[in-house]
């Protein structure tokens, strides 16, 4: 997750609407915040505060979904026939069993559509990357 295969899908804002001019500023800034982060911090440190919330607050959905509550739903890097990817991060449902469905991508614009052709192949080379270290 990081740079080009972070796709924000600004399309599917509601009740928001974007020049082209700001689609591909903010999708930018999305894409390598990560990097002002540790750019601020003078590389001594990166975004663990965002990580750190984004952990805690899919645990706290999952407990609730654990617990029987229905319409539970987060964003999740899951193994999915999505996109050609073995994984990829779409919003799943959550349920007493864990993961109870895993969403699309919805309608995207032609430019997430590019994003995303970018996005697949860096993906996958990851994906393999990760295998063969597994397996050393």
């Amino acid at each position: 997750h990081a740079g080009t295969t972070i796709l924000p899908l600004l399309s599917q804002v509601e009740g928001a609407s974007f020049t082209e001019e700001q689609i591909a500023a903010l999708s930018h800034r999305i894409q390598f915040g990560g990097d002002e982060v540790v750019q601020a911090k003078d590389g001594a440190g990166s975004a663990t505060l965002s990580m750190a919330y984004a952990g805690a607050r899919f645990t706290f959905s999952l407990l609730r979904a654990l617990t029987g509550e229905t319409g539970v739903s987060e964003c999740a890097f899951v193994e999915s026939s999505v996109t050609d990817a073995p994984f990829f991060a779409t919003r799943i449902a959550l349920g007493t069993e864990g993961v109870a469905s895993i969403g699309g991508l919805g309608e995207l614009s032609g430019f997430e559509q590019e994003g995303l052709k970018e996005a697949i192949p860096q993906l996958i080379s990851s994906y393999e990357k990760g295998v063969q270290f597994v397996k050393k």
